[in-house]
């Protein structure tokens, strides 16, 4: 209830006490008027005598003492994953059971959001109507397709130095290689295919790109001689790298905007500080996408014997 209609409320019941002082002289007739009970009337007067038109103001309806209420701990947890990282009910549930051993449902979760006032989020955060929203889809194994993709990180204030993330995802596990460079072009490119080949635990098969100059000629060539087809998706639609892009939008919310700069004039620290944030990515984050695993969880999922067999 907002102050203006306390405001409101408190003012009716003033109203109404005066009617039955200074109108009709008779509380009875009064209430009868006004369609309330006698006991009420008397209950405002009383409040009215000894707190003034603040007794008249509606009061919170709430038991004093509630032993199933949520903790006041967890309810700051809550509150600092809406806030710092814009969760949903479902992540800060799935946040919760993972990381502190608490088990809070979804709805209770969006019941303490709504009551505090931050149940909705940012308008490039809100949920889409599933008309707008594209089908999802994932490889069945491992390797069989890897996105890859890069973002530009802005320089900082001052500077005109510039930095571009290399992010390759893996399709049906959601696992991520990271690396940071100072250059975009086919030479950083193809450095970090290497990288990625290197790194992944498995046999990747396709490495699927945008039409970016630095996937090009050279690129592409590069990649075929490592014995690994390359897939470009069509010009213009972005949804089809739609795993590596939405990982970027996570890096922003979840990364970057806690560094605040600090590291991004240092190649090496900056590498440094993304490899932490790409093992707890892989190791440590719940998924939403993989209902609350982490990607090594599924990739363990994925490459056991019968789950292989289930798939040939």
């Amino acid at each position: 209830m907002t102050e203006r209609e306390l405001q409101r409320g408190a003012a009716r019941r003033l109203a109404i006490i005066r009617h039955a002082q200074e109108v009709s002289g008779n509380v009875s007739m009064t209430c009868r008027y006004y369609g309330i009970s006698r006991q009420a009337f008397y209950k405002w007067l009383r409040r009215y005598e000894e707190q003034g038109l603040e007794g008249l103001r509606d009061r919170s309806r709430a038991p004093h003492h509630c032993p199933r209420a949520t903790r006041t701990e967890v309810v700051g947890k809550i509150i600092y994953l809406r806030e710092n990282y814009h969760f949903g009910p479902h992540k800060i549930s799935m946040y919760l059971g993972r990381y502190h051993d608490i088990t809070i449902s979804p709805s209770g979760v969006w019941n303490i959001l709504r009551r505090l006032g931050i149940s909705r989020l940012p308008s490039s955060q809100r949920y889409k109507r599933h008309t707008e929203r594209w089908k999802r889809y994932e490889k069945p194994l491992p390797g069989h397709r890897v996105q890859v993709d890069v973002k530009f990180i802005a320089p900082l204030k001052g500077t005109r130095k510039r930095y571009y993330q290399f992010t390759a995802v893996d399709d049906c596990t959601r696992l991520r290689v990271l690396r940071i460079y100072d250059r975009l072009n086919q030479r950083t490119a193809i450095q970090f295919i290497d990288y990625v080949l290197e790194r992944l635990p498995f046999r990747v098969e396709t490495i699927q790109t945008d039409n970016g100059s630095e996937f090009q000629a050279a690129f592409h060539w590069h990649v075929l001689d490592r014995g690994v087809q390359h897939a470009y998706i069509k010009p213009s639609t972005p949804r089809l790298n739609g795993k590596v892009e939405r990982s970027h939008r996570i890096d922003e919310e979840e990364f970057y905007r806690m560094l605040d700069g600090v590291v991004i004039d240092d190649t090496k620290l900056f590498n440094k500080k993304l490899r932490e944030w790409e093992n707890f990515y892989n190791y440590d984050r719940p998924h939403g996408g993989l209902g609350g695993h982490t990607p090594y969880e599924r990739l363990r999922q994925r490459t056991r014997p019968e789950a292989v067999t289930g798939q040939r």
